[in-house]
């Protein structure tokens, strides 16, 4: 390994334990950070490739934050950069939760705790938004498009389908499409 790639592991850590320390919420609230610092400011991967790592992410096991940070950190500088990644996205969390725990413990029937954590919700929704706002406007606007969000939308929030089980459908669905629009072009 040289000197190029420990420098490139190192950012990687300290970008992503940023992101980790600085956003609460969860993944969701984290992907308009990891876009910003990783697309608009480092450069590492494009927008366009915000989507797909997102859309990966969500689809395999574990914490979107976690697999986004893995992801992009493998991608950008291999096993190492993977595992940098990963680390510095976990690392703020598990010494909050530390911290956030024993403090519950021993105040959590305090009515400004509780005030708190109303605010951190309101919070956390208005990131989350912003990522839908954000992720929308990426996606191509096209009749299929709305139909597939509307669909798992509706599978997810309504009939409490299996995220999993309605991305299959929806990628399925989406390839579908792409061949049968690809045989119209060529007829």
């Amino acid at each position: 390994m040289d000197r190029q790639d420990r420098k490139t592991i190192l950012l990687l850590f300290s970008s992503f334990i940023k992101i980790g320390a600085f956003t609460f919420g969860g993944g969701y609230a984290m992907i308009p950070l990891i876009q910003k610092e990783v697309a608009e400011k480092r450069k590492w991967i494009t927008d366009k490739e915000i989507l797909d790592i997102i859309a990966i992410a969500e689809s395999t096991p574990g914490p979107i934050a976690v697999n986004a940070a893995t992801f992009i950190g493998y991608k950008t500088a291999g096993f190492f950069g993977a595992l940098g990644a990963t680390v510095g996205v976990v690392l703020p969390s598990f010494l909050i939760i530390a911290a956030v725990s024993f403090v519950l413990r021993h105040f959590e029937n305090l009515k400004t705790v509780k005030f708190a954590f109303e605010g951190i919700r309101a919070g956390v929704l208005a990131l989350i938004v912003k990522a839908l706002v954000s992720m929308y406007k990426q996606c191509p606007r096209n009749r299929i498009s709305y139909i597939i969000a509307i669909f798992a939308f509706l599978c997810v929030a309504f009939f409490g389908i299996n995220v999993l089980i309605v991305i299959i459908i929806c990628a399925v669905i989406g390839l579908a499409y792409a061949i049968m629009a690809e045989r119209r072009e060529k007829h």
